[in-house]
């Protein structure tokens, strides 16, 4: 008699004879995905000259679907195309950088006053995000600890409960994610630096103190404009 709680290999093969198959995305879905996800993480830097050919290589298809993936992420500002002989990778630039920091010290000065008092469910949020964050710099897995670092931060802005504010947050994300990386590659001791500031912003959030974490947001984000400047904190 079957007492074991997985399934019984004869119920795993009758469950995979029975499964719908997997219906891969569109070619120009994927291949934009890749190019994306790989500018993102600076896999590609910036900088580095893209061909239609290697990128259709990459992925495993024809050529059409790569310059339609090129030509949405040239809109974005990724990329910038030239005809006949490929995409460059754009880098990130001071002034990007400046301008993201100002919109982002507006939105997020608003947030975290309007989040406090914050509801258990967002305390416990972003008390798992800065424990997470803690693990994945000791994995020295930097683009994760972008993700994880603006995913703290966008947890605060969603409980503001400002739908406008929180679509205006979400479409900075790839740029947020970027930079994250850039900076954390350039100024390794800032990883450490972000999860004491960021444990500093949660126990103000805990304390009810909205004009602390006000304050505390606005330091944590004064250091981009110093990096920006070139100048050590």
């Amino acid at each position: 008699m079957w007492t074991s709680g997985l399934l019984h290999p004869c119920c795993i093969y009758a469950v995979r004879m029975t499964a719908a198959p997997v219906k891969q995305p569109p070619a120009a879905d994927r291949v934009y995905t890749h190019i994306k996800q790989a500018v993102l993480d600076r896999r590609y830097e910036g900088g580095t000259l893209l061909t239609e050919g290697e990128l259709a290589e990459a992925v495993g298809v024809s050529r059409t679907p790569v310059r339609e993936a090129l030509l949405k992420l040239e809109v974005e500002g990724l990329i910038k195309l030239y005809p006949k002989k490929g995409a460059l990778v754009l880098a990130v630039s001071a002034q990007e950088i400046a301008d993201v920091v100002e919109t982002r010290l507006l939105v997020e000065e608003y947030a975290v006053r309007k989040a406090v008092p914050a509801p258990p469910a967002l305390i416990a949020r972003l008390e798992e995000l800065v424990e997470e964050q803690r693990q994945r710099a000791e994995a020295g897995d930097l683009a994760a600890v972008a993700a994880t670092d603006r995913c703290f931060h966008a947890e605060i802005v969603r409980h503001a409960g400002n739908e406008i504010l929180s679509k205006l947050y979400d479409r900075m994300r790839d740029r947020q994610l970027r930079m994250g990386v850039a900076v954390m590659n350039s100024q390794p001791d800032r990883i450490a630096k972000n999860i004491v500031e960021h444990t500093e912003i949660l126990e103000a959030i805990k304390a009810g103190d909205k004009e602390l974490a006000a304050q505390r947001v606005r330091r944590h984000l004064s250091w981009v404009k110093v990096v920006v400047r070139g100048e050590a904190r």
